[in-house]
């Protein structure tokens, strides 16, 4: 298992990081529109109870992502905005063009969905094309492997209090450990940024968003923890060798970038 997971990162971290640096927005949109429908159907399969999720509605927005830039910048957030309203106004045409076929239970899984993967996902190409967006979106890639490792490396040999049932290996000694590897990480990305690359980003600042974002990863791995929880499963799927599904991979980012775009505005 630990040599599939580190060819799985060996492969699958370059893949990305080549999309992220070179690709044009039309390449990162439709890759993270993908990306996006990957996680929707780990999502809907997660639960073991029967649903009729209305797949194809989420699919749809996901598919959104693609082309997330033909749309004038100006209009993007109230594009994403405007997502929520529509989708759910479709979700209930549906029941009710169906005669009931679909409950109330299937439009809740179905709209958490769109909202939690599709909405969180849109705003990642969207940081990409800000000003330095190449340079900031390193920034979210930063803040959840350095949460991640500082995390699993000092709760692993120090933690002696747990932080949750949720996830019940995680400590309070691991979660401020994560936090407080997170700002080390970016503070360095930022120095390296400031001296080699000519920007100006102010410290201080970054520290603020280092811990936000590193918080928001760490509440967004416990969000996917209590949903596989919840449905009694390990990984979302087993699409990474090693690694699990899509959304295992992800949790941490999908809650990073929303709170990342609006803290990246200041800087």
């Amino acid at each position: 298992m630990d040599i599939k997971r580190v060819l799985t990162a060996l492969i699958g971290f370059p893949i990305i990081a080549a999309i992220l640096i070179f690709g044009n927005k039309y390449v990162i949109d439709i890759t993270f529109s993908i990306i996006a429908m990957l996680a929707l159907y780990e999502f809907f399969n997660s639960f073991k109870e029967k649903n009729n999720a209305i797949r194809w509605i989420a699919y749809v927005d996901a598919l959104s992502i693609a082309l997330i830039h033909v749309i004038p910048s100006e209009y993007i957030l109230k594009m994403i905005a405007a997502i929520i309203p529509i989708s759910i106004s479709v979700l209930f045409a549906q029941v009710i063009l169906t005669n009931m076929k679909y409950t109330v239970k299937d439009i809740a899984i179905t709209a958490f969905g769109i909202c939690y993967i599709v909405i969180f996902f849109m705003y990642i190409p969207v940081i990409r094309q800000m000003d330095h967006g190449m340079l900031k979106i390193w920034y979210l890639v930063i803040a959840a492997w350095g949460t991640d490792t500082f995390a699993y490396l000092i709760g692993k040999h120090f933690g002696k209090h747990k932080f949750t049932e949720v996830s019940p290996k995680k400590s309070i000694e691991g979660c401020i450990a994560g936090v407080l590897g997170a700002v080390t990480l970016m503070l360095i990305y930022t120095f390296v940024c400031n001296t080699f690359l000519g920007m100006n980003f102010n410290y201080l600042y970054i520290i603020l968003i280092a811990v936000v974002l590193s918080m928001a990863g760490q509440l967004g791995d416990l969000a996917a923890s209590s949903v596989k929880r919840y449905s009694g499963i390990k990984d979302f799927s087993n699409i990474l060798p090693g690694h699990g599904g899509i959304l295992d991979r992800m949790d941490s980012i999908l809650f990073i970038a929303p709170f990342a775009y609006f803290l990246f505005m200041g800087l």
